[in-house]
């Protein structure tokens, strides 16, 4: 009984590696290099107020506003001007209480099927291009390469990352901005503060069921086992990085979709940017993009992806490369 045993284990054993090792080539060659960055040339043009085409700026260039907001959007034509109401009301209060803060806010159209681009718009011409603009895609990319896009067109010092759907409030930067600070001294002025849902775990655990609970632990132990230690909740969608910070990671992103969050802090790790983790008010909001089974599915595979072609070799992580 025990040699039949530890033959079944050894056999077992043996056909773990073989799946690895099969799993590690198919994720070898079928690794697809860096996305591009140049842009489509009606993405290198935004309109201003008056409807009329203008330049956008690149994130080389030497930053002239303490702060951009990049909102990455898709099919968000009614949930959007909730959240541009929030936001841009909170914006323009500090900026009455400190003349000296200058803002931006970039809403990215990720290839929308409806009006986002018209309501987005719609902000542009109330407060003016030099504080709205709108980034239209010619093709959608995914989250990830939205944010890039508005990311590589920022003029701020510090960068945020911020939902269509306003499910965090968004005087919470200010929370991210102390987090910020408090990682001070920044190496190479790099740094970058998470919001977290993290410590609403046990009341969504409660509201869920057991199937999602199984999905979300899961995925959990994935993040924390393949890629990006010490981070609890790596998908929340609000962000603040530093310029430099910005530029490095993103520069490096493979990654577009879902999990292009988790390769953006796997990046930040490697180059040893120091990362805080801050609790942020947050509300489910209804309308999610995410199919629950299929995304965490897609989710899954492309952490053990991610892992493995940094691990094989497949990607590289190199220096700041720039826009075309």
């Amino acid at each position: 009984m025990v040699p039949l045993l530890l033959q079944l284990a050894v056999l077992g054993a043996a056909l773990a590696a073989v799946a690895l090792i099969l799993i590690s080539f198919v994720a070898f060659i079928t690794a697809t290099e860096m996305p591009h960055l140049h842009r489509q040339e009606d993405e290198k043009f935004f309109l201003n107020a008056r409807g009329q085409r203008e330049a956008l700026p690149s994130i080389w260039d030497s930053p002239t506003k303490q702060l951009s907001v990049v909102v990455p959007s898709y099919n968000e034509e009614k949930r959007l001007p909730v959240m541009m109401d929030e936001a841009l009301g909170y914006l323009e209060e500090r900026q009455k209480q400190d003349p000296t803060f200058s803002y931006e806010v970039i809403v990215v159209d990720d290839g929308s099927k409806d009006e986002t681009s018209k309501v987005a718009f719609k902000y542009c011409q109330k407060y003016g291009s030099d504080k709205v603009r709108v980034i239209t895609l010619v093709k959608n990319r995914g989250k990830g390469g939205a944010i890039r896009m508005g990311v590589f067109s920022s003029r701020g010092k510090k960068i945020l990352m911020a939902d269509a759907d306003g499910a965090t409030k968004f005087p919470d930067i200010e929370k991210l901005e102390k987090g910020l600070n408090d990682l001070q001294p920044w190496p190479d002025q790099m740094a970058i503060a998470c919001g977290s849902r993290a410590h609403l775990e046990k009341e969504s655990v409660a509201q869920r069921s057991y199937f999602r609970t199984l999905l979300m632990y899961g995925f959990h132990f994935l993040v924390w086992f393949l890629c990006v230690k010490g981070i609890r909740d790596t998908q929340c969608g609000f962000k603040l990085l530093t310029r430099e910070a910005a530029s490095r990671t993103f520069s490096s992103l493979h990654i577009e979709r879902w999990a292009f969050d988790v390769e953006l802090l796997y990046i930040a790790q490697f180059f040893k940017i120091p990362i805080a983790e801050i609790a942020v008010n947050w509300t489910e909001i209804e309308g999610s993009k995410l199919v629950p089974f299929w995304s965490w599915l897609q989710m899954g595979k492309d952490l053990l992806f991610i892992r493995l072609r940094y691990l094989t070799g497949a990607w590289r992580l190199e220096q700041t490369r720039k826009v075309n």
